[in-house]
């Protein structure tokens, strides 16, 4: 076990570098107390604890929509504080994110929002259209591809958020309850899908309450309680 934060890998060889993070809202109290941890390059991990902990919010600040109000937050060795828009912009590309809204794009199409990750590093179609559509098929949605989100289960949502972190194969991913609206059987083959990525060398930090699913995987674990981390190896 190692207990408040404490990172086994090397300062400079970690993605991301928290250390004594605060953060609040407004005058309010504070949602997230003294973060320390790192994240090392190609390491696979769950964060946990109870509704309310703070883990969205831990998730938000790694993929930089939120600045925190005390505290460094450094990603691929940049002092976030230090960025501009551009800079910010930059680094997102290289961080998939799976949010517990889903946050695609009604006037897209399945593929189209799968793809737009793709799109906006402006290449060509043609080069990427064999890799959706495979992708698409694997999370189960190869005959949804061309309909509106709005026609999508919650759990057809779901899945297509999370091939849209994957196509891009991030650096990072970062997946907020990626298997709370889906079925078991559903969820281990999501997970497995998260492995193989991580096998690839993108590094994974998985948000859930499941703790029988984090039970199927010796992987590392953080725990948020009270806005507190505590890291066991």
């Amino acid at each position: 076990m190692v207990a408040g934060g404490t990172c086994l890998c090397p300062e400079d060889c970690r993605l991301v570098r928290f250390e004594n993070v605060g953060l609040r809202y407004g005058m309010g109290p504070e949602v997230l107390r003294d973060v320390t941890f790192g994240i090392p390059p190609h390491s696979f991990q769950f964060l946990t604890g109870p509704s309310g902990a703070g883990k969205t919010t831990l998730l938000r600040l790694m993929f930089l929509s939120l600045r925190p109000t005390r505290g460094l937050i450094n990603v691929f060795g940049r002092d976030v504080a230090a960025l501009g828009p551009d800079e910010v912009a930059a680094l997102r590309q290289r961080i998939g994110i799976v949010f517990q809204d889903f946050r695609l794009l009604d006037h897209l199409t399945t593929y189209e929002n799968v793809a737009l990750p793709l799109r906006v590093q402006e290449r060509e179609e043609a080069t990427y259209r064999a890799e959706v559509t495979e992708l698409l098929g694997w999370v189960g949605l190869g005959e949804r591809m061309h309909v509106l989100p709005p026609v999508l289960s919650g759990g057809e949502k779901q899945r297509a958020a999370i091939a849209r972190a994957l196509i891009s194969r991030p650096e990072i991913l970062l997946a907020d309850e990626p298997t709370g609206n889906v079925d078991p059987r559903l969820a281990r083959r999501l997970l497995r899908l998260f492995v193989e990525l991580h096998k690839t060398g993108t590094s994974v930090l998985i948000a859930t309450h499941d703790i029988a699913l984090m039970d199927q995987f010796d992987a590392r674990r953080l725990v948020i309680n009270q806005g507190r981390l505590t890291v066991y190896d």
